[in-house]
Protein backbone atom coordinates (compact mmCIF):
# COMPACT_ATOMS: atom_id res chain seq x y z
CA UNK A 1 0.00 0.00 0.00
CA UNK A 2 1.10 3.32 -1.18
CA UNK A 3 0.53 6.68 0.45
CA UNK A 4 1.54 10.17 -1.10
CA UNK A 5 1.78 12.90 1.36
CA UNK A 6 1.21 16.71 0.35
CA UNK A 7 3.18 18.66 2.80
CA UNK A 8 4.95 22.08 1.74
CA UNK A 9 5.99 22.28 5.78
CA UNK A 10 9.25 20.33 6.37
CA UNK A 11 8.20 19.51 10.45
CA UNK A 12 4.97 18.72 9.83
CA UNK A 13 5.79 16.59 6.66
CA UNK A 14 8.26 14.77 8.46
CA UNK A 15 5.71 13.87 11.58
CA UNK A 16 3.18 12.67 8.59
CA UNK A 17 5.59 10.28 7.16
CA UNK A 18 6.19 9.03 10.57
CA UNK A 19 2.39 8.59 11.47
CA UNK A 20 2.04 6.80 7.83
CA UNK A 21 4.96 4.75 8.33
CA UNK A 22 4.01 3.54 11.50
CA UNK A 23 0.74 2.34 10.12
CA UNK A 24 2.89 0.04 8.16
CA UNK A 25 2.50 1.38 4.48
CA UNK A 26 5.14 3.03 2.19
CA UNK A 27 4.93 6.91 1.52
CA UNK A 28 6.41 9.59 -0.47
CA UNK A 29 6.45 12.60 0.14
CA UNK A 30 6.27 16.16 -1.60
CA UNK A 31 6.23 19.93 -1.11
CA UNK A 32 4.38 21.04 -4.01
CA UNK A 33 1.14 20.69 -6.12
CA UNK A 34 3.08 20.73 -9.16
CA UNK A 35 4.82 17.64 -7.89
CA UNK A 36 1.50 16.08 -6.14
CA UNK A 37 -0.07 15.96 -9.65
CA UNK A 38 2.95 14.37 -11.28
CA UNK A 39 3.12 11.72 -8.61
CA UNK A 40 0.16 10.93 -7.48
CA UNK A 41 -0.78 8.38 -10.01
CA UNK A 42 0.11 4.60 -8.79
CA UNK A 43 -0.71 5.85 -5.12
CA UNK A 44 -3.55 3.99 -3.05
CA UNK A 45 -4.42 7.21 -1.02
CA UNK A 46 -3.33 10.58 -1.22
CA UNK A 47 -2.92 13.05 2.16
CA UNK A 48 -3.31 16.26 0.72
CA UNK A 49 -2.37 20.09 2.45
CA UNK A 50 -4.97 22.27 0.78
CA UNK A 51 -2.17 25.21 1.62
CA UNK A 52 0.22 24.83 -1.23
CA UNK A 53 2.81 27.48 -2.24
CA UNK A 54 2.61 27.02 -5.83
CA UNK A 55 -1.32 25.53 -6.97
CA UNK A 56 -4.44 25.94 -5.47
CA UNK A 57 -4.87 22.91 -3.58
CA UNK A 58 -8.38 23.04 -4.20
CA UNK A 59 -7.59 23.04 -7.63
CA UNK A 60 -5.14 19.67 -6.83
CA UNK A 61 -7.72 17.86 -5.33
CA UNK A 62 -10.26 18.37 -8.31
CA UNK A 63 -7.36 17.54 -11.13
CA UNK A 64 -6.66 13.94 -8.87
CA UNK A 65 -10.55 13.56 -8.59
CA UNK A 66 -10.95 13.96 -12.40
CA UNK A 67 -8.15 11.80 -13.44
CA UNK A 68 -9.73 9.18 -11.19
CA UNK A 69 -11.02 7.96 -7.83
CA UNK A 70 -8.10 7.96 -5.85
CA UNK A 71 -9.09 8.38 -2.39
CA UNK A 72 -8.24 11.80 -0.87
CA UNK A 73 -7.99 12.85 2.63
CA UNK A 74 -7.65 16.80 2.64
CA UNK A 75 -5.97 19.21 5.17
CA UNK A 76 -7.15 22.80 5.39
CA UNK A 77 -5.07 25.28 7.92
CA UNK A 78 -8.45 27.20 8.11
CA UNK A 79 -10.39 24.39 10.33
CA UNK A 80 -13.81 25.90 9.74
CA UNK A 81 -17.03 24.28 8.43
CA UNK A 82 -16.87 26.07 4.93
CA UNK A 83 -12.91 25.21 4.71
CA UNK A 84 -13.99 21.88 5.02
CA UNK A 85 -16.99 22.00 2.75
CA UNK A 86 -15.19 23.52 0.17
CA UNK A 87 -12.57 20.37 0.34
CA UNK A 88 -15.12 18.03 -0.35
CA UNK A 89 -16.88 19.96 -2.64
CA UNK A 90 -13.26 19.53 -4.99
CA UNK A 91 -13.17 16.03 -4.77
CA UNK A 92 -11.93 14.85 -1.52
CA UNK A 93 -13.27 11.75 0.41
CA UNK A 94 -12.76 13.39 3.71
CA UNK A 95 -11.38 16.72 5.19
CA UNK A 96 -9.54 17.63 8.37
CA UNK A 97 -8.32 20.55 9.98
CA UNK A 98 -5.25 21.83 11.17
CA UNK A 99 -3.53 20.93 13.43
CA UNK A 100 -4.86 17.65 13.59
CA UNK A 101 -4.51 14.12 15.84
CA UNK A 102 -2.09 11.23 14.28
CA UNK A 103 -4.86 9.06 15.96
CA UNK A 104 -7.52 10.18 14.43
CA UNK A 105 -5.85 10.46 10.74
CA UNK A 106 -4.99 6.70 11.35
CA UNK A 107 -8.59 5.85 11.90
CA UNK A 108 -9.78 7.84 8.52
CA UNK A 109 -7.19 6.38 6.54
CA UNK A 110 -8.46 2.82 7.48
CA UNK A 111 -11.52 3.50 7.16
CA UNK A 112 -11.35 5.51 3.69
CA UNK A 113 -9.45 2.57 2.69
CA UNK A 114 -11.44 0.01 3.86
CA UNK A 115 -14.16 1.72 1.60
CA UNK A 116 -12.34 2.02 -1.19
CA UNK A 117 -10.94 -1.80 -1.30
CA UNK A 118 -15.11 -3.67 -1.64
CA UNK A 119 -12.25 -6.78 -2.44
CA UNK A 120 -10.93 -6.86 1.39
CA UNK A 121 -13.61 -9.23 2.44
CA UNK A 122 -13.09 -11.58 -0.25
CA UNK A 123 -11.32 -14.84 0.68
CA UNK A 124 -7.59 -15.36 -0.45
CA UNK A 125 -7.33 -16.25 -4.18
CA UNK A 126 -4.17 -19.08 -4.99
CA UNK A 127 -3.51 -19.95 -8.41
CA UNK A 128 -0.19 -21.98 -8.13
CA UNK A 129 2.60 -20.43 -6.76
CA UNK A 130 0.62 -16.82 -6.71
CA UNK A 131 -1.13 -15.90 -3.70
CA UNK A 132 -3.08 -12.68 -3.14
CA UNK A 133 -4.77 -12.07 -0.11
CA UNK A 134 -7.63 -8.83 -0.62
CA UNK A 135 -8.33 -8.67 3.55
CA UNK A 136 -4.47 -7.25 3.72
CA UNK A 137 -3.90 -6.36 0.03
CA UNK A 138 -1.06 -8.86 -0.30
CA UNK A 139 0.41 -10.57 -3.69
CA UNK A 140 2.90 -13.21 -2.61
CA UNK A 141 4.96 -15.64 -5.59
CA UNK A 142 6.31 -18.73 -3.39
CA UNK A 143 8.18 -17.35 -0.43
CA UNK A 144 8.22 -13.51 -2.03
CA UNK A 145 6.09 -10.32 -1.21
CA UNK A 146 5.02 -8.16 -4.62
CA UNK A 147 4.60 -4.46 -3.39
CA UNK A 148 1.70 -3.72 -6.19
CA UNK A 149 0.54 -0.25 -6.14
CA UNK A 150 -3.65 -0.15 -5.61
CA UNK A 151 -4.81 -0.44 -9.43
CA UNK A 152 -2.26 -3.36 -9.82
CA UNK A 153 -3.45 -4.66 -7.28
CA UNK A 154 -6.97 -4.68 -8.10
CA UNK A 155 -5.80 -5.25 -12.00
CA UNK A 156 -4.98 -8.62 -10.76
CA UNK A 157 -6.86 -9.46 -8.58
CA UNK A 158 -9.70 -8.98 -11.19
CA UNK A 159 -8.07 -11.55 -13.39
CA UNK A 160 -7.79 -13.95 -10.73
CA UNK A 161 -10.89 -13.79 -9.54
CA UNK A 162 -12.42 -16.16 -13.18
CA UNK A 163 -8.52 -17.02 -14.28
CA UNK A 164 -10.49 -19.29 -17.08
CA UNK A 165 -12.33 -16.00 -18.67
CA UNK A 166 -11.01 -13.83 -20.77
CA UNK A 167 -11.19 -10.54 -19.96
CA UNK A 168 -11.84 -7.57 -22.50
CA UNK A 169 -10.30 -4.31 -22.31
CA UNK A 170 -13.39 -2.46 -22.20
CA UNK A 171 -14.23 -4.52 -19.24
CA UNK A 172 -10.55 -3.79 -17.38
CA UNK A 173 -10.96 -0.37 -17.70
CA UNK A 174 -14.61 -0.05 -17.05
CA UNK A 175 -14.07 -2.13 -13.97
CA UNK A 176 -10.81 -1.31 -12.62
CA UNK A 177 -10.51 2.82 -13.47
CA UNK A 178 -14.14 2.64 -14.03
CA UNK A 179 -14.05 3.91 -17.21
CA UNK A 180 -16.58 3.20 -19.85
CA UNK A 181 -17.71 3.02 -23.39
CA UNK A 182 -15.74 5.24 -26.05
CA UNK A 183 -12.87 6.12 -23.06
CA UNK A 184 -12.47 2.96 -22.45
CA UNK A 185 -11.67 2.20 -26.45
CA UNK A 186 -9.27 5.60 -26.30
CA UNK A 187 -5.43 5.11 -26.80
CA UNK A 188 -5.14 7.35 -23.95
CA UNK A 189 -6.52 4.29 -21.89
CA UNK A 190 -5.30 1.37 -23.55
CA UNK A 191 -1.54 2.60 -23.19
CA UNK A 192 -2.53 2.88 -19.19
CA UNK A 193 -4.11 -0.80 -19.49
CA UNK A 194 -0.49 -1.77 -21.14
CA UNK A 195 1.55 0.13 -18.70
CA UNK A 196 -0.14 -1.55 -15.62
CA UNK A 197 -0.18 -5.15 -17.40
CA UNK A 198 3.70 -4.49 -18.24
CA UNK A 199 4.33 -3.60 -14.71
CA UNK A 200 2.64 -6.78 -12.55
CA UNK A 201 4.44 -8.75 -14.88
CA UNK A 202 7.83 -7.43 -14.07
CA UNK A 203 6.69 -7.72 -10.36
CA UNK A 204 5.80 -11.19 -10.20
CA UNK A 205 8.48 -11.90 -11.98
CA UNK A 206 7.35 -14.17 -15.17
CA UNK A 207 5.14 -12.86 -18.52
CA UNK A 208 3.23 -16.24 -18.07
CA UNK A 209 0.93 -14.90 -15.24
CA UNK A 210 -0.91 -12.76 -17.59
CA UNK A 211 -1.90 -13.66 -20.89
CA UNK A 212 -2.23 -11.89 -23.92
CA UNK A 213 -5.74 -13.00 -25.76
CA UNK A 214 -4.61 -10.59 -29.16
CA UNK A 215 -7.69 -8.65 -30.40
CA UNK A 216 -9.51 -9.31 -27.01
CA UNK A 217 -8.04 -8.83 -23.36
CA UNK A 218 -6.42 -10.46 -21.15
CA UNK A 219 -6.50 -13.39 -18.82
CA UNK A 220 -4.44 -15.11 -15.95
CA UNK A 221 -1.50 -17.86 -16.71
CA UNK A 222 0.32 -20.12 -15.19
CA UNK A 223 3.12 -18.02 -14.75
CA UNK A 224 6.47 -20.13 -15.14
CA UNK A 225 8.72 -22.16 -12.16
CA UNK A 226 11.07 -19.34 -11.68
CA UNK A 227 10.48 -16.96 -8.89
CA UNK A 228 10.18 -13.68 -8.71
CA UNK A 229 12.59 -11.25 -10.42
CA UNK A 230 14.59 -9.48 -8.36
Amino acid sequence: MHVLAVEHDGFAAERLVGCVRRLGYRVTSVPTGREALSSFDGSDLVLLDLDLPDIDGLDVCRNIRAAGDTPVIAFTSGGGEADRVLGLQAGADDCMGKPYGLRELSARMEALLRRASPARDAGALQRGALRIDPAIRQVSVGRCLVPLTRKEFDLLYLLASDPDRVFTREELMARVWQDGGAVARSSRASRTLDTHVGTLRQKIGSGGWIVTVRGVGFRLGLGESHALVS
